[in-house]
C-alpha cells in the first residue's frame, strides 16, 4: 500500500474542495450574505491540507487497491468538510443532519432532511446544488482533467469513481479523455442554463437547476421543486437533459467525431430510449383521469420517468397518489438507472441487459451441456471476467437492499417507506414513496438511520467495491 501517495492524494482532493467553495462564497458575496461560513471552511481545509501537498511523494505509483481505496476515502473526506459551511451558517445546525445533506449532494442522489428551502442564504443553496455537479462527473475525474498524472497508474483512479460494468479510456492519454468528458459536461450544462433562461426561468434558479439537472441530482430552491415554476417550457427542458445526462458521455464523443454507426448500433441506448418511451405510454394511459388534458398528462408522466429513471429526483406532482401501476413501473426504472458512463445512479442499463442475457445463457447451458453460448453486447462478446463481475455485483447489491431496509426497520416507519428509502438511496435517486416520497423528506429518521442511509448513497455512487473495499480488514493487512 502506498500510503504516502494515498495521503498526498487526499490533501490535493481537499485542495480543490476549497477552491471550490470559491464559487458559492462570490454568490454570497453578490447577494449580501456572510461569506464566513465558507471562508472559516476554507481556512480549516488548508491548514490541513497544505502541510501534505508541499512535499511530493517519490513513489506515485497507483495500483487498483489504491484507486479503490482513493475513491472511497475521497468522497468521505468531501463530505465531512463540505457539511461544515451548512453547520456554520445556521442553516442545518445539526452536523449529522448537515452530512446527510452533504452526502446526498455529491452523491447526487438529492435526498433532503430540510422542510424548508427557500429561506436560506443563496451562497448556502449554491453550494447544495453545486455540489451536484461536482459529484456528477466525479472529483476524481476532475483532478485527473486539472493536474498531471501517470497515465497508466491513473486509470485504476478513474475505474474506481467512474459508474458501469466497464470502464473504459475513450483517448489513449488518461487525463486527455477526463478533459473530454468534462468538457462535454461542462458545455451541456452551459447549453441547459441558456434553454432555462430562455424559458423564462430566474438566472439563479436557471444556474442552481442546471447544476442539479446535470449532475441528475434534484436538489431544488424551491420547496415544491420544479412543480414550483408552473412553467411547462422548463419542465419539458429539465426532462430532455436529464435524460441527456443520463446517457453514456462516450456517445457525445462518437457524435463528435461523426462516428454516427456507432452511436447507432449501441446497444444499451436504444433500450435506454425504448424503456423512457414505453414508461411514459403506460404511465399516461394510466393516469389520464388524473389530469385534465392529454397534453398535461404526457408531459408530467414523461416528466416523472426522465426523473427518476436518470435518477435526478426532480418532482412535479405528487406521483404517490397515483395507481399502483404507475408507482411500480417508476419503482423499476428508478432500479434501473440509466447507463453507464452518465452522471446518472442505479443498476446500469448494460448492467441489466448483461444480467438477464447471461440468466439466459445459464438456461440454454442446462438444457444443453455441451452447447456454447456467449453473450453479446454491441455485437462483441462479453468477457467472462465482466459477467462474473455482474452477477457478484448484482447479488450485493440486493443483500445490501436487504440489510439497509432491516437496519431502517428499526425507526418503525411503514416497509413501504423503508423499502424506497433504501432504493431511493442506493440508487441516488432521492424521493421514494410514503414519508419519503416525493412531497416528503428524511427528517424523521434517526441519527443512526441517516448515518446508515448516507453510507447506501455513498455505495450506490461509488458502486458497492470502494466502500467495500475500503472496510474490509483484508485491505488493511500487510503482505
Amino acid at each position: 500500500m502506498n500510503y504516502r501517495m494515498l495521503i498526498y492524494l487526499l490533501g490535493i482532493i481537499t485542495m480543490i474542495e476549497a477552491a471550490l467553495m470559491v464559487f458559492p462564497l462570490l454568490v454570497a458575496l453578490i447577494y449580501g450574505e456572510s461569506v464566513m461560513p465558507f471562508l472559516i471552511t476554507m481556512a480549516i481545509m488548508l491548514v490541513l491540507a497544505l502541510p501534505i501537498v508541499i512535499f511530493k511523494p517519490k513513489n506515485k505509483r497507483i495500483y487498483a487497491k489504491e484507486g479503490f481505496i482513493t475513491a472511497a476515502t475521497s468522497w468521505l473526506l468531501l463530505s465531512c468538510f463540505g457539511a461544515l459551511p451548512f453547520v456554520f451558517s445556521g442553516a442545518i445546525p445539526n452536523y449529522i443532519d448537515a452530512l446527510f445533506e452533504t452526502v446526498s449532494g455529491f452523491t447526487t442522489t438529492g435526498a433532503s432532511i430540510l422542510t424548508e428551502v427557500e429561506s436560506l442564504p443563496r451562497g448556502i443553496l449554491f453550494w447544495r446544488s453545486f455540489t451536484h455537479w461536482v459529484g456528477g462527473m466525479g472529483v476524481l475525474v476532475f483532478m485527473l482533467a486539472i493536474l498531471p498524472t501517470d497515465n497508466g497508474h491513473a486509470m485504476h483512479l478513474l475505474r474506481a469513481e467512474v459508474p458501469g460494468p466497464t470502464k473504459d479510456k475513450i483517448v489513449p492519454k488518461m487525463r486527455q479523455t477526463a478533459l473530454i468528458l468534462y468538457g462535454i459536461y461542462m458545455a451541456l450544462t452551459v447549453v441547459l442554463f441558456i434553454a432555462l433562461l430562455c424559458t423564462k426561468m430566474p438566472p439563479y434558479d436557471s444556474i442552481v437547476n442546471a447544476f442539479a439537472t446535470a449532475g441528475t441530482g434534484g436538489f431544488s430552491v424551491k420547496n415544491a421543486s420544479i412543480g414550483a415554476y408552473q412553467n411547462p417550457a422548463a419542465e419539458w427542458v429539465i426532462a430532455l437533459f436529464m435524460l441527456l445526462f443520463g446517457a453514456n458521455f462516450n456517445i457525445y464523443f462518437l457524435l463528435l467525431i461523426k462516428r454516427f454507426r456507432d452511436v447507432l448500433k449501441n446497444e444499451e441506448l436504444r433500450v435506454y430510449l425504448v424503456l423512457c418511451v414505453l414508461a411514459t405510454a403506460l404511465i399516461t394511459l394510466n393516469t389520464l383521469s388524473y389530469f385534465p388534458t392529454v397534453g398535461e398528462t404526457v408531459r408530467t408522466a414523461f416528466f416523472q420517468v426522465s426523473t427518476l429513471i436518470s435518477t435526478t429526483g426532480f418532482v412535479t406532482t405528487n406521483y404517490d397518489l397515483w395507481p399502483s401501476f404507475s408507482k411500480t413501473i417508476l419503482l423499476l426504472v428508478m432500479v434501473t438507472g440509466s447507463c453507464a458512463g452518465s452522471t446518472a445512479g442505479g443498476l446500469k442499463i448494460s448492467r441489466v441487459i448483461i444480467a438477464i442475457k447471461n440468466m439466459f445463457r445459464s438456461v440454454k447451458k442446462t438444457i444443453r451441456p455441451r452447447s456454447v453460448n456467449v453473450v453479446r453486447m454491441d455485437g462483441e462478446a462479453v468477457p467472462d471476467a465482466t459477467l462474473h463481475a455482474t452477477a457478484s455485483y448484482v447479488s450485493i447489491y440486493f443483500a445490501l437492499i436487504v440489510i439497509v431496509t432491516l437496519l431502517l426497520s428499526f425507526d418503525g416507519f411503514s416497509i413501504e417507506t423503508n423499502l424506497t428509502a433504501t432504493l431511493a438511496t442506493i440508487n441516488n435517486v432521492g424521493p421514494g414513496l410514503a414519508t419519503v416520497g416525493p412531497t416528503g423528506n428524511y427528517a424523521a429518521f434517526s441519527p443512526f438511520s441517516k448515518i446508515v442511509l448516507a453510507f447506501s448513497m455513498l455505495i450506490g455512487r461509488l458502486e458497492i467495491m470502494p466502500i467495500l473495499i475500503l472496510f474490509s480488514p483484508t485491505t488493511w493487512r500487510r503482505g
